[in-house]
């Protein structure tokens, strides 16, 4: 629930539901461990950017912004978040959008559609994850997705090296890596979304992630973004950044 789901996200959503919205109010210039930098990225000479679970392209327009030549494939499922991804990211230069899911296997599934949409996922919900967030306790509805292999899209469009991939699908991650082994040697860095504590039934952790990307010549790099638990203050997922060996 990160990356395109921000903590803000998280307490704007049911505030907005209610006709109410957070104001940000003028504030003191920020100090450099407040500011988000990411001028790391400058130095991979990233040309072509994988956004995975792009919902309705909150990280294309952000990572366009750090990243203003990469080519930009973004891959949202669910057919209403795929409308408003095209119309979130009209006229953006550089930029392609996709239907589908990726995974392990080319198939048909059905994914639960959340209320909150950052939430929507192939795999069921856990309890732990409306216990936490209780706005997303009910699913709005079930619907048909296709899914593809990532190796075999990565064949279909133009992929110039060095490759940055961002998986943030709720639990699908490991899903997505193992259908793509041989783009993922193109990666020079990955962005994942891994959980410490399952928040949906069957979803690998940070272990399984790390494991694999491991033996596929990747270090665990920090984190990009994180989410906590708003009962304990707990971290139950983090962004977590993989840069090649």
């Amino acid at each position: 629930m990160s990356l395109s789901k921000t903590a803000k996200d998280v307490i704007r959503w049911p505030l907005r539901t209610l006709g109410y919205d957070v104001v940000k109010l003028p504030r003191a210039e920020p100090s450099a461990v407040e500011r988000e930098d990411h001028r790391w990225l400058n130095s991979l000479d990233i040309r072509t950017v994988l956004d995975i679970g792009a919902n309705t392209g909150q990280f294309a327009k952000l990572i366009r912004g750090k990243l203003p030549e990469a080519m930009i494939y973004s891959f949202e499922p669910l057919a209403g978040l795929y409308r408003e991804l095209l119309s979130e990211t009209a006229g953006m230069p550089r930029f392609q959008a996709f239907n589908y899911a990726l995974g392990e296997e080319r198939t048909e599934v059905e994914m639960h559609r959340n209320a909150y949409s950052p939430s929507s996922s192939i795999l069921q919900m856990t309890n732990l994850h409306w216990e936490a967030f209780p706005f997303t306790a009910t699913d709005a509805a079930v619907e048909k997705v296709q899914v593809r292999r990532l190796d075999d899209v990565a064949e279909e469009v133009v992929l110039e090296d060095a490759v940055l991939i961002k998986i943030d699908v709720q639990g699908y991650e490991l899903f997505v890596l193992r259908g793509g082994p041989e783009t993922v040697k193109r990666a020079r860095a990955l962005i994942v979304e891994t959980s410490f504590t399952k928040l949906y039934e069957g979803q690998p952790l940070f272990d399984d992630i790390y494991k694999t990307l491991k033996k596929s010549g990747f270090d665990y790099g920090g984190n990009w973004d994180q989410l906590t638990d708003p009962r304990d203050g707990r971290i139950l997922q983090t962004d977590a950044i993989f840069l090649r060996c």
